[in-house]
């Protein structure tokens, strides 16, 4: 594997382009836990909004929202499964994850959100956290070389 603080341009529009992640965090125990989260990567930072899909707890008692405050180391794995095994790739996303529930970056945030993801122009989002995570490093595999 290779560390990197940078990405190439074919990893950074894989980054960009990607439906979905899976998000590890872990409690104060280290216990971890982990959930597919949708997500956008402005070049910098990574967001993920709390969104109205269903869920069975308020949106700041998810254990993902009370591992970060207590615990905001996390990852995220962004990956490409193809029967092909030769296409199969994957960019880890090493970080520091923190809530931000107002502002201009949470209202950015919300705004490239919607860009992505059309189900997100009927939300309501206008009172729900989003998860920004700074990342330290990429962990990208199996990249073709640029030409």
């Amino acid at each position: 594997m290779n560390l990197v603080l940078a990405l190439s341009l074919a990893q950074d529009r894989f980054l960009r382009s990607a439906r979905n992640g899976h998000l590890a965090t872990a409690d104060d125990n280290g216990q971890p836990h982990v959930i597919p989260v949708c997500y956008a990567f402005d070049g910098e930072s990574i967001y993920s909004v709390l969104d109205a899909k269903p869920k069975a707890t308020p949106l700041r008692k998810l254990r993902r929202v009370r591992n970060i405050l207590s615990n905001p180391r996390v990852s995220l794995v962004v990956d490409h499964y193809d029967e092909d095994w030769k296409k199969l790739r994957y960019i880890l996303i090493i970080g520091n994850a923190e809530l931000l529930e107002s502002g201009q970056e949470w209202a950015e945030a919300i705004v490239i959100l919607r860009q992505k993801y059309p189900q997100y122009e009927s939300m309501d989002l206008d009172a729900n956290p989003v998860i920004k995570i700074t990342p330290s490093r990429f962990v990208p595999w199996s990249f073709q070389p640029e030409p």
